[in-house]
């Protein structure tokens, strides 16, 4: 089997604020078509170590290797262009934009990045099984389809990295499954994805599972089946 590269290494990175560690000397290696779930009680580190993966934040120490470069030094405009063109984000919260519509909101991420394409905004639509609500607004979506519009507003750019935090918080039972099947289906097609969650019915469904307590990692966990 060919030997897949590192796309992401964290080395010994700590988060401190004042007295506090939110994160201590996190050692983290993720590879090309890796999909990890992180989990943990509140107030585990999960949401700063996201953050930090995510180039919403840096670590007061140590180093985040991302696709070679050391992001860590970084500035926030250089920051701010890697998660544009490299990572695709999944909120718990679907940060839509109510006045557009489901098609609009995805062709939104791709004015960020490069050129509006409805074609390709409506194929990402499709991809999560929204192709026939392309036209409706937030408000007239339920909160599983809005879900699966950020799903396609994340997949837009072709991201190297998918980040979701807590994607099925606030879905049903019925939703939740339909967001891992497609979460299922995009690592079949080789993405990489990170999901940050409590769910034990979505951490329990990636090929690895880091546990985290007090900031740092407790498990590591290999769930290939």
């Amino acid at each position: 089997m060919e030997d897949r590269k590192t796309l992401l290494k964290l080395n010994n990175i700590s988060k401190i604020y004042g007295n506090l560690h939110a994160l201590s000397e996190i050692n983290l290696e993720i590879k090309e078509g890796d999909w990890l779930s992180v989990m943990g009680p509140s107030g585990s580190g999960k949401t700063t170590l996201m953050n930090i993966i995510g180039c919403m934040d840096r670590s007061s120490v140590g180093e985040v290797l991302f696709d070679g470069e050391d992001i860590s030094k970084l500035n926030e405009k250089a920051l701010t262009n890697i998660r544009r063109d490299k990572i695709g984000l999944i909120f718990q919260q679907f940060h839509l934009i109510n006045y557009l519509t489901a098609l609009e909101n995805v062709m939104v991420a791709q004015y960020y990045h490069s050129v509006p394409d409805e074609k390709e905004a409506m194929e990402a639509l499709e991809k999560v099984g929204l192709k026939e609500r392309a036209k409706h607004f937030p408000g007239q979506l339920s909160g599983g389809e809005q879900q699966r519009v950020c799903i396609a507003r994340a997949l837009i750019n072709s991201p190297r990295l998918i980040l979701a935090d807590e994607p099925t918080g606030n879905l049903d039972e019925k939703n939740e499954m339909k967001v891992i099947s497609i979460l299922e289906q995009l690592h079949k097609e080789g993405s990489t994805i990170i999901v940050v969650t409590h769910d034990p019915e979505v951490g329990d469904v990636a090929e690895r599972k880091i546990i985290l307590d007090h900031g740092k990692i407790i498990s590591d966990i290999d769930q290939k089946r």
